[in-house]
């Protein structure tokens, strides 16, 4: 990874020696591209700021897990998200101590950690989707919030640990996901649930217009949901203001 040696990925290397050296928040852009040995005129044709070169680093490391990870499709869920992340893990292995630095100094800037969420989910996105996770649906939607949060509570545990092995982050990760599964199904027979009394309403309202129309002994318009406020159907309009005795030109019937 990051392995040619092109502007690009000589600018994310020599951020990211910083970062371990000297910290993130005190890098400065001009620090960067010395140490790149390009311009920073180089520098802004490739990347908006620094945050930017996170985000393209964050997708270095998409593509290369993308092309390694291969979880069979015969295994659980839990287990092919278990593989896509250990790979992810794997793959920064290099990269621990800046990454280390970088994530001290995100707790000491929230605004700035808050910023790169989006990045961290966007990855997580495409983590989900190589282990075979549908993230299209609304269900699926929710998936993706709720690893991106589980992915950053065990790259604390990676982060700390020391073990070339990661028993440590293979157990958190573990519970972390067992954790997940029991709150998706959850959320799963809470949308069940109000499918099913969505559908029992429906039948209710069907019901009563149904009973309308036998007691009127003619047809009704169906009654029509705005934003769940019924819209009771138009009558038909009753006698004119002339009153009932009236004719049509207006003289009164003898």
């Amino acid at each position: 990874m990051l392995d040619d040696n092109t502007t690009r990925t000589r600018i994310i290397r020599a951020a990211l020696r910083l970062a371990e050296r000297r910290g993130w928040q005190a890098t400065g852009l001009a620090e960067i591209a010395r140490e790149a040995g390009v311009t920073i005129a180089e520098m802004r044709r490739e990347f908006s700021g620094k945050r930017d070169i996170l985000r393209a680093f964050a997708r270095e490391l998409d593509r290369t897990v993308l092309r390694q990870a291969e979880p069979d499709a015969a295994e659980p869920t839990r287990d092919r998200i278990f593989e896509v992340l250990m790979t992810r893990f794997e793959v920064m292995a290099p990269f621990k101590a800046a990454l280390r630095a970088i994530a001290r100094d995100m707790r000491a800037a929230p605004l700035s950690a808050v910023a790169l969420f989006e990045t961290v989910a966007t990855s997580q996105y495409w983590m989900l989707n190589a282990a075979g996770v549908d993230t299209q649906t609304p269900l699926g939607a929710l998936k993706v919030p709720g690893i991106s949060a589980l992915y950053a509570r065990v790259m604390q545990v990676w982060l700390e640990e020391d073990d070339p092995g990661n028993a440590r982050t293979m157990a958190a990760l573990d519970r972390e996901l067992r954790r997940g599964e029991r709150a998706m199904r959850q959320a799963e027979g809470a949308a069940t649930a109000l499918m099913k009394l969505g559908g029992a309403v429906r039948r209710v309202f069907r019901g009563a217009g149904a009973g309308r129309r036998a007691s009127t002994g003619r047809a009704e318009p169906p009654m029509t949901f705005d934003d769940d406020v019924a819209t009771p159907p138009t009558t038909e309009p009753g006698p004119t203001a002339a009153g009932p005795n009236t004719e049509p030109n207006g003289s009164a019937r003898n």
